[in-house]
């Protein structure tokens, strides 16, 4: 086996084990700071949709119609996923007014399935886009913007449930601690 598909064999089963365990506990919640992922990360998957047309050897049509609607595509089923593994996350107010966040279960065995559904996905689409007249590129990018839509949501939907709460406002998927 290459070790390009090694590599992520091996790190992914500790990556998952220390999520799993740092999800165990109630975190800190400080909606003012959910900016700051959306922030790093969309710039840096423009950065490699951008990179990617100058990989070595990568011949780069720019995108037709079809490409973008691709990309569109994956944005779009990633705000989804991202929307909804933002009201899987149980944000409780603590009698301070302070908020604690916990991720669900239910989100990690969500992103664990996307996960190894694009694992699969890939080398499938990969070798039949020429068939089914698709931009290989295009699909290959399209997971990054997949990526970029579920972080972006998640924490649009989050910081608004969050706001909400400390408003005093009531929300189903908070609970008041007293």
């Amino acid at each position: 086996m290459p070790p390009e598909k090694l590599i992520p064999l091996l790190v992914f089963p500790a990556v998952l084990a220390l999520v799993l365990l740092r999800n165990r506990r109630k975190r800190p919640l400080k909606p003012q700071f959910l900016w700051i992922t959306p922030a790093l990360v969309v710039p840096l998957i423009a950065l490699g949709i951008w990179g990617s047309s100058y990989s070595p050897g990568a011949v780069h049509a720019p995108f037709g119609p079809d490409a973008w609607a691709v990309l569109a595509l994956g944005g779009l089923l990633g705000g989804l996923v991202g929307w909804y593994r933002g009201k899987t996350v149980t944000i409780e107010k603590e009698p301070d007014g302070s908020l604690m966040a916990q991720a669900s279960p239910l989100g990690l065995i969500l992103l664990v399935a996307l996960f190894a559904g694009r694992a699969g996905l890939r080398s499938l689409i990969e070798s039949h886009a020429a068939d089914w007249h698709l931009n290989a590129l295009a699909v290959t990018d399209a997971f990054l913007v997949f990526a970029m839509g579920l972080i972006v949501l998640q924490r649009v939907e989050m910081y608004i449930r969050a706001k909400r709460v400390l408003a005093g406002g009531t929300d189903s998927h908070v609970e008041v601690a007293a």
